[in-house]
Order: C-alpha cells, then sequence, then structure tokens
C-alpha cells in the first residue's frame, strides 16, 4: 500500500506539469489533483483495514528531533504500549538514546528545505512551504498504513494541512499537539500585522479545527483554543521522565571530568595533594578507593537552558550577574552554565566575552542528551528566561528542573503559576534587579543548610513529581482506547 500511495502522488504531480506545459490555467490543471484525491479517498474508504496499521502510530516534528523532547517521549509512550512507532524529523541532533535502541521506533528523517533563495521575501516563505509539502506527503504516503499521525505544532505550516491530507488517505486519526501558536513565533520577529503572519494564523485556526484529537500544555492554552479558535483539546502538562532525578556525587565528579577536559571552567585551579587524587572545580575523587567528596568553598551552580530564541532575553540574566559581584559578602563565586543551541547563541557569546565578571564564570556547551539531567541534578539554582510568544505554554525546562528537585528563578509571564509555585519550589521575578536581589538571598552564605534554597529542594522532594509515563496513560492513553472501541 506505501507504494500505491507514493505512485498516486507522482502520477497526479505528472498530470499537473502535463496540463501546465499543455498551456491550460491553474486551476484547470489542478482538477487532476481533486479528481484524484476524490477517487483515492472514496477507494480507501470501501477498502478492509489492515488489522496489523491499528498498532502503527507516525509521530511527526518538522524540526529537530533531538531538540523535541517531548515528541521523542511520545514516541516512547506509544512503544511501550505495543505500537510500531514511525518517528519523522530533521536529523540535526541527536535523539536520546533510549530513542535510537527501541526496536519498536523507526525513525524516518527529513530535510530542512530553504526553498528559492532570490526574489521577495514572501515568495522564497512560500516556495519553502510548498517544497516542504511535497517533501512530506510523499513520506507520509510512503509509509505504511497508520492507525495515528501525531504532530507537533509549531512549526504547523505546512505540516498540519499536509498530515491531515496524509490522515485521510491512509485512514489514520489525526492528532495535533499544541505547544504554542507558529504565528505568534514568526510575529516576534515580523511583527503581528506582516502578511505571513496574519496568513499563518488564519491556517493555524482553519486547520487546526480538521484534526480528530488535540492535546495541548496548559490549561489556559486549552481554554483559548475553546473559546477563540472552537477548538477541544486535552490538556496534557510536560512532566520529567525518570531519567531526571538528583545526581549522585559519584556520577557528578564523572560529567564534571569529561566537561573538563573540554571547558575550563570545570578544571581546578588547586594541583592534586596526591597522585591518586583527580581535582574538579566541584568534586575531589580518590581514585585508590573510589571515594568522591565535595570540594570545600566550591563554586556555586547556576544552570539555564535555552533555544537562543527571541523569547529568552538573556541580557536579564547578564545584569543580574552584574549586580550580584557588587555584593562579594557572605556569597560563593559562580559558575553559569547555560546550555543549548540556536539562532542568537553567538550574539549572546560576544556579549557574554565582553563582560569581565568578578567571581562569575559563564559556560555556554552543548550537551548529550544524556549528559544533560546528570547536570541538572548536579546544579544548585536552575534560571529561566522563557517568557512565552502567546503567554499559553510553559517552560519545559523548569519541568526538567522540578524532576531533578532544583529550585528555580523564572521570569514572569501568564500562566506560569500552573508550574512554578512562588516561595514554594521556586522564586518568580519581573526584571534583572529582582533576579540580582534573589539571587544574592538565595546564595547568601551558600551552602546554608537552612536557607531557602534548602527549603525549596525540601519541598520538591516531599511533594514528589508525577512523572511523563503515569501522566500520558491518563490522558493519552484513554483517547486511543476510545478510538479503538
Amino acid at each position: 500500500m506505501a507504494d500505491a500511495n507514493a505512485a498516486v502522488v507522482l502520477v497526479t504531480a505528472s498530470l499537473v506539469l502535463l496540463g501546465l506545459l499543455a498551456g491550460l490555467s491553474l486551476p484547470w490543471a489542478l482538477l487532476p489533483v481533486a479528481v484524484v484525491a476524490f477517487i483515492f479517498v472514496l477507494a480507501r474508504s470501501l477498502k478492509a483495514r489492515d488489522e496489523s496499521a491499528l498498532q502503527n502510530a507516525c509521530v511527526l516534528v518538522l524540526g529537530d528531533l533531538g531538540r523535541s523532547p517531548r515528541m521523542q517521549y511520545h514516541a516512547l509512550s506509544l512503544s511501550r504500549h505495543g505500537y510500531n512507532v514511525t518517528l519523522i524529523g530533521f536529523l540535526g541532533t541527536k535523539p536520546h538514546q533510549d530513542v535510537l535502541e527501541d526496536d519498536r521506533i523507526d525513525i524516518v528523517p527529513i530535510s530542512e528545505l530553504k526553498g528559492i533563495r532570490v526574489g521577495p521575501k514572501i515568495f522564497r516563505y512560500a516556495s519553502k512551504v510548498v517544497l516542504q509539502a511535497v517533501q512530506l506527503l510523499y513520506v507520509l504516503l510512503k509509509m505504511e498504513d497508520q492507525a495515528y499521525i501525531l504532530m507537533q505544532n509549531p512549526p504547523g505550516l505546512p505540516g498540519i494541512a499536509v498530515a491531515w491530507l496524509a490522515s485521510r488517505l491512509c485512514g489514520a486519526q489525526f492528532v495535533i499537539d499544541w505547544h504554542n501558536y507558529g504565528y505568534s513565533i514568526m510575529a516576534l520577529t515580523l511583527g503581528e500585522k506582516h502578511l505571513i503572519v496574519k496568513v499563518a494564523k488564519w491556517y493555524e485556526k482553519f486547520f487546526g479545527r480538521v484534526s480528530d484529537y488535540n492535546l495541548c500544555v496548559t490549561n489556559a492554552m486549552r481554554h483559548d483554543l475553546q473559546k477563540n479558535w472552537n477548538i477541544r483539546a486535552t490538556t496534557l502538562y510536560d512532566k520529567p521522565p525518570s531519567i531526571f532525578r538528583e545526581t549522585p556525587l559519584k556520577l557528578q565528579h564523572e560529567l564534571f571530568y569529561r566537561l573538563a577536559s573540554v571547558y575550563p571552567q570545570f578544571r581546578s585551579v588547586r594541583s592534586p595533594s596526591y597522585d591518586t587524587t583527580k581535582l574538579t572545580t566541584f568534586t575531589e575523587c580518590n581514585t585508590k578507593t573510589g571515594g568522591v567528596t565535595a570540594v570545600a568553598g566550591r563554586p556555586a551552580l547556576l544552570l539555564s537552558s535555552t533555544s537562543w530564541t527571541e523569547d529568552e532575553d538573556f541580557s536579564v540574566l547578564l545584569k543580574a550577574l552584574e549586580g550580584f559581584v557588587e555584593e562579594e559578602r557572605n556569597l560563593p563565586s559562580l559558575l553559569c552554565v547555560i546550555t543549548g543551541k540556536g539562532p542568537l547563541k553567538d550574539h549572546y557569546k560576544k556579549i557574554i566575552d565582553s563582560k569581565d565578571f568578578k567571581h562569575v564564570q559563564i559556560c555556554t556547551p552543548w550537551l548529550e542528551a544524556e549528559d544533560y539531567p546528570v547536570l541538572l541534578g548536579s546544579a544548585d539554582l536552575g534560571v529561566c528566561l522563557h517568557t512565552s510568544s502567546s503567554g499559553l505554554d510553559l517552560p519545559m525546562k523548569v519541568v526538567d528542573m522540578f524532576g531533578c528537585c532544583l529550585p528555580v528563578c523564572a521570569i514572569d509571564f501568564q500562566c506560569l503559576d500552573e508550574l512554578v509555585k512562588h516561595e514554594e519550589n521556586g522564586l518568580i521575578f519581573k526584571d534583572s534587579s529582582e533576579l540580582s536581589l534573589q539571587l544574592k538571598m538565595l546564595f547568601s552564605d551558600f551552602p546554608n543548610e537552612q536557607g531557602k534554597l534548602s527549603l525549596f529542594r525540601q519541598n520538591l522532594r516531599e511533594n514528589g513529581q508525577q512523572r511523563w509515563d503515569e501522566n500520558w496513560d491518563h490522558n493519552v492513553l484513554p483517547l486511543l482506547k476510545e478510538h479503538c472501541d
């Protein structure tokens, strides 16, 4: 059936091309598309479903799979319940090892096409969308029959329309997982009144309604989808998988020692007292006994992660650090680690390199998927600068930090209180001055077992974190069973 689907696409495209070459107008040339699609849908509706297709599911993201953890978790959850999963996306960074080693998950890479690079901006963007749509439709129709096509939005242009069409042609249920609104992200750089932004908003609203099921990341987004777009969705909060947990001291040392070979900020300035001693900035290991201890007077480890995009202003953190170093009394040195990849990384690295902080070092590594939770579980405080283009999504980085019982300082925006509870599991700030005051207060007399930093961590330990598997089984599995019944 997969070959037949691909053949339909090729034949239809050939008919359109021949029509254009024959001098037909575009509407008449597109007539074969409508005819073939109608016949194909009718034939598929009369054809008995292959029972094996009921155990197939496609998880789709028009982005880097390695940087799409929620969609990787979806794939693992589907696999855990016996589904054969086709995971489609860009292969920019390596997906998590659990995904790579799962025999039920088949990764199908697609290319990030650029389109035509000359002419007006809107023409170049349109050509990219068309090329991406053709590639995606071909890949989707070449697959075996699927029970579900689960797609991340954003990015949703052209994926939503293409995935919906493919689901209708192959008899699959189409599910959209709303992480945010794509048009609101575009508006950060283009402005809300730009033609492309207006078209993108119409597109998301129109095609978002044709899905069979919808998931979203917050109750605020669920209410907004229902009120403004007439789309009913199920809230599936981001929850940390079991790999996010507090890191034992020995494992911390192993990570720090590996990082020290690349990043000098993790190298100890002291020389080891004995040949059997291995040192990092934070830890000391006796290689003879294997015992690991924390270095007395070590720096505090401050961690933030980012995609280096417009919805995270890291000048806020840099200004807060300037205020922090002005107050030296009872405060430790800081190592601020900012992980991630993204378009604005070089911009901020130049700003960071121009700073001459006293008692503060900044490191911007890219970590493998397996190392990131280990570093989170080793940190003393997390900082989140995610503001949300729509104000309706929540930062997944904070979810991961809470999974590691890591307290957080997070910048305020609409619906953040669905995740961060001020003065309970962290602090919420509005600007760099407020963040600077919070850093001074939290790190006063560090490490202070009676301070607020320790209190927040203890609250996170006692309250516990619902994990992804339990969350997914409670909210998504019933939708699948409903369809099967």
